[in-house]
């Protein structure tokens, strides 16, 4: 069994995902598909799982042309996607998910005993032990991927797609998972694996297919290469133009944090942060990078340790709490948790800021109207009017609306959780120009970022978290971005 893609390509407005993709790949293998963001391996997959349609090229099975308009054709044709948002039923029982596009009938009554025996066959199959009456959320998240996957087998399965499988996984279920794969590669199902853990590709990966910038770099045989020689394809030759100044040593520590623990997301993670620094966070997914975000700002609840703010801890913090010693925070999803969305600009704009844009209590719509028109000037959104909703902005302004609102309120120190996700290149120069201008007016800004070739060109110092861990300190300017993302994988130079 081959699945073959040729000459496939996407584009969306300002930017091509997939360029000119010819690949095939085998039956009785698993194929590892990486790139760093943006190098459109999601685009590539997507268009295989019918969930994007390419702009031209073609997709075959066994030399037979597929015709993919939706991912209901692809399940129809025997292509399979598991991705990280798992589309069980909760509710419902391991039987009924894994059965539930073709409930077994006797007359008009759903066969239940039926549908158990069916379920029960597929998990022996697989050598998964659970029981087919088990609701699916009393399960693990390793578990219910499992049944996701038990789900895909259910059908005529001939391509299994698995999209970063192991991001929430402890050790035993990544153990568990890959036999289940290995059993499932063995029935001669072509399986494609995505993933950004390499340090994970000897151990269950036959091949690994290389995109950057939506090419196709190369492919190797997992045997006869290796993670540092991976990761060199992933990001070809980069150079980087540094542009933040030097911070002076005599600069005051503006935030401090001192063995600070949550488990199972990170460990005694300490370090302190100068005023106008620009601290980064690098670390793959799972790192435990926005979990420390959330609990520097007092979002979440740690364990043990302390934060100090211009030396004087803060107990039992809390956002309001944290806001009032001059901290900020730009969550990673915008959309949801960074703005109100039915909102205008102006209202987005001056909602940190409503204390201090109010007089005796009272809101002051004078005040908030000329605090906002000075973020609108000063960070160049493009709006028509105040008034503009936020929702019909683009991602670039949008991120910046984010932005204003905290600079309202006159922070010390800048929480920025991925400030460049789903902006383009023009959009993302211009948050870093806001950033290194909040550094010359002595604000403090700590970012997380996948993106590593921004952690080099925006940041100061950049630490590398690792399993929850702090493993080492990194000067932009002095490392290569592979040594960076080598560091960030666990992989020796």
């Amino acid at each position: 069994m081959v699945l073959e893609l040729k000459n496939l390509r996407k584009t969306y407005p300002g930017t091509v995902a997939v360029t000119d993709l010819s690949v095939r790949f085998e039956g009785g293998k698993v194929h590892a598909i990486v790139g760093k963001n943006g190098s459109g391996k999601s685009t590539a997959i997507k268009m295989v799982a019918g969930a994007v349609m390419p702009d031209r090229g073609s997709i075959s099975l066994d030399d037979r042309p597929l015709h993919l308009g939706s991912t209901f054709d692809a399940i129809h044709q025997g292509i399979a996607t598991v991705y990280q948002e798992l589309s069980l039923f909760p509710d419902l029982s391991v039987a009924e998910n894994i059965c539930f596009h073709e409930l077994p009938h006797r007359g008009v009554r759903v066969d239940w005993a039926a549908t158990r025996r069916r379920a029960l066959d597929v998990l022996r199959e697989l050598d998964l032990e659970v029981d087919p009456d088990t609701r699916v959320d009393s399960l693990s998240v390793g578990w219910q991927q499992l049944v996701e996957i038990s789900k895909a087998i259910n059908h005529d399965l001939k391509v299994l797609i698995l999209d970063e499988p192991t991001s929430a996984l402890s050790k035993d279920e990544v153990d568990q998972l890959f036999r289940v794969v290995r059993r499932i590669r063995d029935r001669g199902v072509i399986v494609l694996y995505i993933s950004h853990r390499l340090q994970e590709l000897p151990a269950i990966a036959d091949t690994v297919t290389v995109l950057r910038d939506g090419d196709l770099v190369g492919r190797r045989t997992m045997t006869e290469t290796t993670l540092a020689q991976i990761v060199s394809m992933m990001f070809g030759d980069v150079e980087h133009v540094r542009m933040t100044p030097t911070i002076p040593e005599q600069a005051e520590v503006a935030l401090e944090v001192r063995n600070l623990t949550r488990k199972p997301w990170f460990e005694d993670i300490s370090f302190s942060l100068r005023a106008g620094e620009i601290l980064g966070i690098a670390g793959m997914l799972g790192s435990g990078r926005t979990e420390l975000l959330r609990s520097i700002f007092g979002a979440d609840s740690f364990d043990s340790g302390t934060v100090l703010v211009s030396g004087k801890p803060i107990r039992r913090p809390t956002p309001a709490r944290l806001k009032l010693y001059g901290l900020a925070y730009t969550p990673e999803n915008r959309k949801t948790q960074g703005l109100i969305q039915i909102q205008t600009v102006q209202e987005n704009l001056t909602l940190a800021g409503k204390q201090s844009l109010s007089r005796r209590g009272v809101r002051n719509r004078t005040l908030e109207r000329a605090a906002a028109m000075q973020q609108v000037n000063d960070l160049s959104i493009k709006i028509s009017s105040l008034d503009t909703v936020v929702e019909t902005l683009s991602g670039g302004n949008q991120q910046k609306v984010v932005v204003g609102n905290w600079l309202n309120d006159h922070p010390r120190v800048v929480l920025f959780d991925e400030p460049s996700r789903g902006i383009d290149v023009d959009a993302k120069q211009q948050i870093f120009r806001i950033i290194w201008r909040l550094s010359d007016d002595g604000i403090a800004s700590i970012i997380v970022s996948t993106e590593l070739e921004e952690l080099l060109e925006v940041c100061h110092r950049i630490l590398v978290l690792r399993d929850g861990t702090l493993q080492q300190e990194i000067v932009p300017g002095t490392v290569s971005v592979e040594a960076l993302y080598n560091a960030c994988i666990g992989v020796a130079q």
